[in-house]
């Protein structure tokens, strides 16, 4: 047998079926079944066997990983990934009020209630007085008409989608093909998502305009040509153009689509609906969008996000003219994309509360109006709670919130944060403890300090907060 270092170092290591057999090992991964913890214990020994080849591990090492209990420790580690995987409830302490990474818009309770209820049988596709077959989403369809204006509107399962349907409807091969957008509105979303990108996997060809910070009506109407199928107006919500600007208002664009027989449409990315009686949102937001002004505007189609300000699930609504709608309903990849009832019994709760004149209550509309000096009593009361740790600093100090989700990206609201400091350990260290919290903590680290913002602690978060702090510091 080879005695060379690296051989030496692979014959100490142990078989999976040894390792299994180890009191410490099945006592770190308690409640795993065999086979993952099988698979567990033969990723980390992959490894180190990677490190041997490298030369970064030799035998010395493995002797003295293997007696310090560093097997069972990294498979351990590997059985807490395990079980801190997937979409578990988590406590929101950033500020950031529509949070992607912690699944943007809280649900008020009815529409959470409503979801729940779906889960079994439910009238989804008939009709209770007919007993014949219906839309899935006739109800959703015509609270869309009362809210916004339009004269039609369905739902598909997110903004995105809604701008894929209607670009692939509006197609003509061969005949009508082109859709002509401002060069200073082809948007990137998160995760590099380009209309460009979506234009052409809908199997429209883009006809740039203008340029990044002026476009005028006339650009439009000059690349006007027999292939044009579609004007299209796009709000750059995750980024502005500031400084020497112009840009085409929905309704010159609607006027000179209408002029040629063409459709029009405005994607409004965040979406904001503004209906009589509903409190304000902060001035910050003024230059967002609304829905119904939209619809005013003449345009032959909006469409909008749920989850973003307002503040249902995820969804892409597409609103407007019947036909324009009927169009798009026709089309085989609406069938791809459509919403299932629990969604659907999601965003017909949330409408019904906005029609019911209650859309105040809906939470990420309540966050998004929270003051500063509404926030700042939770704030301080928050703080003599994590105060009580001998091990901390806390302190109280003025900071900013933002709506998040690409929504208004230049918008900061003022608030009260709480800034936390571990005397032994890092910012990094104690935010890590607290992600691995059940539930999970989320907040910012800034200038070497955890910042817990009230604003997005939803009822019941502080009292749950605490209990995380109590449990990791």
């Amino acid at each position: 047998m080879s005695s060379t270092p690296a051989a030496l170092a692979f014959r100490l290591l142990p078989s999976v079926d040894e390792a299994l057999l180890a009191p410490d090992i099945n006592a770190a991964a308690q409640g795993v079944r065999r086979e993952l913890l099988a698979e567990f214990v033969r990723d980390v020994l992959e490894g180190w066997r990677r490190e041997i080849k490298s030369g970064a591990l030799d035998a010395a090492g493995v002797e003295a990983r293997l007696a310090g209990g560093e097997l069972a420790r990294a498979v351990g580690e590997r059985a807490g990934l395990e079980r801190r995987a997937g979409v578990v409830r988590a406590i929101n302490a950033t500020g950031v009020v529509m949070h992607t990474g912690l699944g943007r818009a809280p649900l008020h309770p009815q529409a959470a209630a409503a979801m729940a209820a779906a889960t079994g049988y439910c009238v989804l596709e008939v009709d209770r007085d007919s007993g014949e077959r219906n839309e899935r989403d006739a109800r959703l369809s015509t609270l869309l008409r009362r809210l916004t204006g339009a004269e039609a509107g369905i739902v598909v399962n997110n903004c995105a989608a809604a701008v894929y349907l209607l670009l692939n409807a509006c197609l003509q091969r061969g005949v009508r093909d082109e859709v002509i957008v401002s060069r200073g509105e082809l948007v990137e979303i998160g995760g590099s998502f380009r209309v460009p990108d979506v234009m052409e996997r809908a199997g429209v060809v883009l006809r740039e305009v203008g340029t990044t910070n002026r476009t005028r009506i006339g650009d439009y109407a000059a690349a006007l040509g027999e292939r044009t199928a579609l004007l299209m107006k796009i709000h750059t919500s995750n980024y502005r153009v500031q400084g020497f600007t112009e840009e085409v208002s929905p309704q010159e664009l609607a006027e000179l689509a209408r002029s040629r027989g063409l459709l029009s449409a405005f994607d409004l990315g965040s979406g904001l609906l503004d209906l009589e009686g509903l409190a304000p949102l902060p001035d910050a937001l003024d230059d967002e969008p609304r829905v119904r002004a939209a619809i005013a505007s003449g345009v032959d189609v909006v469409t909008f996000s749920g989850d973003k300000l307002l503040g249902a699930p995820q969804a892409g609504f597409v609103v407007g003219k019947r036909a324009a709608i009927a169009l798009l309903r026709k089309n085989p990849v609406y069938r791809a994309l459509r919403l299932d009832k629990v969604a659907l019994a999601g965003l017909e709760a949330t409408l019904e509360l906005y029609a019911q004149g209650r859309g105040d209550e809906v939470p990420a509309r309540a966050l998004l109006r929270s003051s500063a000096d509404e926030i700042r009593p939770r704030a301080e009361a928050l703080a003599r709670q994590l105060a009580a740790h001998a091990n901390l600093e806390v302190e109280v100090a003025p900071g900013q919130s933002q709506p998040g989700s690409g929504s208004a990206p230049t918008v900061f609201l003022p608030t009260f944060v709480v800034r936390v400091r571990h005397r032994s350990s890092s910012a990094a260290a104690l935010a890590l403890a607290l992600r691995r919290h059940t539930p999970p903590v989320f907040a910012r680290i800034q200038d070497g300090a955890v910042l817990l913002d009230p604003r997005t602690l939803l009822p019941g978060d502080e009292t749950a907060l605490a209990a995380a702090f109590a449990a990791v510091v």
